[in-house]
């Protein structure tokens, strides 16, 4: 097990500073057969991962019976699972359903429900999937402009979550059904939101707070030191250019990477070169810096991809590198590092 752990919130519960995302599980962009999926969930034990996440949309419920088929025979003490809420899965015809991003998902149709009993219904359908009788943190999916497309959807969502699915996460924490409730989410300004809307212990962020993006803090993260709220880091390479570089056909926050991007990672990568140090470790380890991130938590698609992300991770990075970013004006003045 990773030695160090950090807490979540206010509350009891407390998580390793890597852990892993479980969206390849589901067949993110493409197939993973089961037995690798069963190899590489084997090799994140083995390294010693013991903060696991995934999401019934992740392949239509598929990370979640991977998942749960992996850590079902796990002591149920030893880790801390989270998934997430707002979307219900209703079984329909393969031939009707889009399964966007999970290639060869199940034949499930994704049905946004934020409300109190959808919420309560869709936490108790992920139990059964992952046949386990609890989950450690329930986290709000996907209410941000990034899925929602326009403003008056995603005002409405918002309302709808917080009028219903947000009233049922608080009294499954009151009753210790779960320890933890938060939010998943694509933007730094949704997580704001609904910090400021309700009671919440963590936010799972996606690739909005890390080397080429300290937007965050502006205003999140501050607010989350001041009300002791914590922060878990998905997409820590923003989903591909700071761990592949600035190659031909490198990804940015899933689309090519524009020229200025690509730009701006070549002097990253200068500074890295300097140092000595690897552009994917800087990465990794960067969001651990802040005192209100606990984690970060990068996929992977192999047993390869797991023992490599452990390797970045324990990888020394100077201070002295941290220092040069500054100096070049590549990290903010105000961003603290690892």
């Amino acid at each position: 097990m990773l030695a160090t752990t950090r807490r979540i919130g206010q509350t009891a519960l407390a998580i390793p500073p890597l852990g892993f995302g479980g969206a390849p599980l589901g067949n993110l962009y493409a197939p993973l057969d089961d037995d690798t999926a069963r190899a590489t969930l084997a090799a994140a034990w083995e390294a010693g991962i013991r903060c696991f996440d995934t999401a019934p949309y992740y392949g239509h419920g598929l990370s979640e019976h991977r998942l749960g088929a992996a850590l079902r025979n796990r002591p149920r003490d030893e880790y801390v699972l989270s998934t997430k809420v707002g979307r219900r899965l209703v079984p329909d015809d393969p031939e009707r359903i889009d399964p966007g991003q999970f290639p060869g998902a199940l034949p499930f149709r994704p049905v946004f429900d934020y409300s109190y009993d959808g919420v309560l219904r869709s936490l108790e359908d992920s139990l059964q999937r992952l046949g386990l009788h609890r989950i450690d943190i329930a986290l709000i999916h996907d209410v941000d402009a990034w899925t929602h497309r326009t403003p008056a959807e995603t005002d409405q969502r918002f309302a709808e979550v917080m009028a219903g699915g947000y009233r049922a996460l608080v009294r499954l924490r009151d009753e210790g059904v779960v320890r933890a409730i938060g939010g998943g989410l694509n933007e730094w300004q949704a997580c704001e939101r609904f910090a400021r809307a309700g009671d919440f212990d963590c936010f799972l962020l996606a690739g909005r707070y890390t080397l080429l993006d300290q937007s965050s803090l502006d205003s999140f993260l501050p607010l989350c030191v001041q009300r002791n709220i914590s922060v878990i880091i998905g997409g820590p390479y923003n989903t591909g250019i700071l761990a592949t570089g600035a190659v031909a056909g490198a990804y940015f926050d899933y689309q090519p990477a524009p020229p200025e991007i690509l730009a701006r990672v070549r002097r990253i990568e200068a500074v890295c070169a300097r140092h000595e140090v690897r552009l994917a470790s800087a990465a990794l380890q960067f969001p651990l810096g802040h005192p209100r991130v606990a984690a970060v938590i990068p996929g992977a698609r192999s047993a390869d991809e797991v023992r490599r992300n452990l390797g970045i991770f324990k990888a020394p990075v100077p201070a002295a590198f941290w220092q040069e970013l500054r100096h070049e004006g590549l990290l903010r003045a105000d961003a603290p590092t690892p």
